[in-house]
């Protein structure tokens, strides 16, 4: 069980940088003052990555909890 805990936790983790770094990428395309076309093309672009992280961390706390009831 300590195998479905540590990998869901790598799993969580790596949801979170995935999360981080689609906030970095916006922020930064809104501080380079772009124009608002550009800027929706950029969200638009990173809204699937960011459900994807979203789910991936999802996952990963899934495998923990599930890692800590059977152990």
């Amino acid at each position: 069980m300590a195998a479905l805990i540590w990998g869901g936790a790598a799993l969580s983790v790596a949801g979170l940088a995935g999360l981080v770094w689609c906030i970095v990428r916006v922020w930064s395309a809104r501080r380079a003052n772009l124009s608002d076309e550009e800027l929706r093309a950029v969200v638009r672009k990173v809204v699937p990555l960011n459900m994807g992280a979203l789910f991936l961390s999802v996952i990963g706390l899934m495998m923990v909890i599930l890692g800590i009831f059977m152990g």
